[in-house]
């Protein structure tokens, strides 16, 4: 029998590698399909080209190339058409040889190229395994029978210690912890192939909020240049940026030129070198970013000091309100520390963040999950759009207005 199992990052493949060596996985051949999803793939390097991916590689029977297999379609843009579904499925088959398939296991299985796989990959149990923060958030679309039927578990990395994700609750999906031993394990095995890195006093996180269309790439160019000061201010001389690998070299220069008249050194760490990698490298004093996965798995498997800085301004531009990284601002925004451009640390009150994910979650998938809907109707702006409450019809009833006397009616009258 065979498990198949799909990545598009080296953080999911290091997943994959601690849940399978925590024996969550049974025994028989196992292959990996890995996928580029940058928005030029031709130009990134590939997952299973990395140099941390070759300590990985030796818990996979094979590894193929989804984007190889369907080139030269783009992996996050095509779906197979249901009319071409039995014939491509026998094509897969028979391309890498599958046979019977014991259980197929995905990541981010709401869309492409996750949902197309589980289409063509048929007639076997689906293990979903979380891709950070957006675990704990609603599952983003809703998935057809054929495929929400089959989902039988949910693995994930223990990142807010008392969250229950949210992912596929409304199909009644159980979760599971994969142990920060076993993942721990598989980046000290990661980092001892990295190449190595100057010592950094501090580390700036990037993202890709300008290719999402969040923002436009000049305000996330200033988002990062605000972080530079922040550290700046705080004395720190050497910083190193690490680059989303999905985000280009544009940013990294444009820090660079930032850096210089502030009297900063500015390293920029390998697109393909995982950020918890750093981390185990360089154990930096502070780490800042936007919302990142890597802030929490910085403070929570690392021990170190993080911060963020513009989630305020992330909140207010996602759109639609369902826009899935809302739970991953939201976390990172209610829970860890906010630096200002002058390197004060603002600690935001503690939240009950449960109660403030659940609420929400709620607010961004109704529909789906109608037992989330909150009580209280006392709702940080923050977090929620007065339009969408008011959607929702959760907003307070206007206190209705006293009658005027006769005698005031007839001074408004006149005046």
């Amino acid at each position: 029998m065979t498990t198949v199992f799909y990545a598009s990052t080296l953080f999911g493949a290091m997943s994959l590698a601690a849940a399978i060596d925590d024996g969550r996985f049974g025994a028989g051949r196992k292959v990996l399909l890995v996928s580029n999803n940058a928005a030029i793939p031709e130009v990134a390097t590939p997952l299973d080209a990395t140099p941390g991916f070759a300590v990985l590689r030796s818990r996979f029977d094979e590894v193929h190339s989804w984007n190889d297999l369907i080139h030269p379609l783009h992996p996050s843009d095509w779906r197979a058409r249901v009319i071409e579904v039995p014939m491509l499925e026998r094509l897969l088959n028979a391309r890498l040889g599958l046979g019977a398939v014991a259980e197929l296991v995905l990541e981010s299985i709401a869309v492409a190229p996750a949902r197309t796989i589980a289409g063509l990959v048929r007639d076997c149990p689906i293990t979903v395994y979380s891709d950070g923060l957006m675990s704990y958030g609603p599952t983003r679309d809703p998935l057809p029978a054929e495929i929400f039927r089959r989902v039988t578990r949910l693995l994930y990395l223990d990142l807010v210690p008392g969250l229950t994700p949210l992912l596929l609750t409304e199909y009644g999906v159980p979760a599971a912890t994969i142990p920060e031993a076993a993942f721990l394990a598989v980046v000290a095995e990661v980092t001892a192939t990295a190449p190595d890195m100057l010592a950094a006093e501090a580390m700036i996180l990037g993202q890709y909020l300008s290719a999402l269309e969040i923002v436009t790439p000049q305000e996330e160019a200033d988002l990062h240049e605000a972080m530079l000061r922040g550290l700046a201010a705080r004395g720190h001389r050497t910083v190193v940026f690490k680059p989303h690998p999905a985000a280009g070299r544009r940013h990294a220069q444009l820090l660079r030129a930032a850096a210089a008249p502030l009297g900063v050194r500015l390293l920029v760490a390998g697109e393909s070198v995982p950020a918890e990698v750093c981390f185990a490298a360089l154990r930096p004093e502070l780490v800042v970013g936007c919302f990142s996965t890597a802030l929490l798995t910085a403070g929570r498997y690392f021990g170190l000091q993080v911060a963020t800085h513009g989630t305020e301004l992330i909140l207010d531009r996602l759109t639609p309100y369902e826009n899935s990284n809302r739970i991953p601002v939201t976390i990172a925004d209610a829970l860890l520390p906010r630096m200002g451009t002058d390197g004060a640390l603002d600690r935001p009150a503690e939240p009950d963040i449960q109660a403030l994910v659940s609420a929400v979650g709620y607010c961004m998938q109704a529909d789906a999950y109608p037992g989330l809907r909150p009580d209280s109707i006392d709702f940080d702006p923050r977090y929620f759009k007065r339009r969408r409450l008011e959607a929702l019809d959760l907003l307070a009833p206007p206190e209705p207005k006293k009658p005027l006397s006769r005698f005031r009616r007839r001074l408004r009258s006149a005046l």
